[in-house]
């Protein structure tokens, strides 16, 4: 079983800078691609970046491109969100997600284990 616990949200101001964090319990971290979801209250739950099992790969939603930077730390079983330039349109819970595959997936379907998320309010 693979627990998920994200940390780092909190409430900033548009142009501020935010780092998230994703420990991941079990050897199934360093098989696992992770992947950072979203979700702003009444909408559906979006992709913002994955990255693979090795660090390598990244992928991001085209409007966090340049702003965004996904990383992790395999030694310390942790996955990482860098986020700058926030916007109020970033505001949402940022969920981390994990799938054992050497591929990049970049739905919400594709993923299997699931952290609780953490608020990210950016106000302007």
């Amino acid at each position: 079983q693979v627990q998920l616990v994200e940390y780092g949200g909190g409430l900033v101001q548009a142009g501020d800078s935010l780092t998230l964090s994703c420990t991941a319990s079990g050897r199934a971290f360093r098989n696992a691609a992770m992947g950072w979801f979203r979700q702003a209250p009444g909408k559906e739950r979006e992709f913002v970046a994955a990255i693979s099992w090795s660090g390598g790969s990244p992928r991001y939603r085209d409007s966090v491109k340049g702003r965004f930077t996904i990383s992790r730390d395999n030694a310390g079983t942790t996955l990482y969100l860098q986020m700058n330039s926030l916007k109020r349109e970033d505001t949402a819970v940022y969920l981390c997600a994990s799938k054992n595959t050497f591929l990049v997936p970049v739905t919400r379907g594709e993923y299997d284990y699931w952290g609780q998320g953490t608020q990210v309010t950016v106000s302007s």
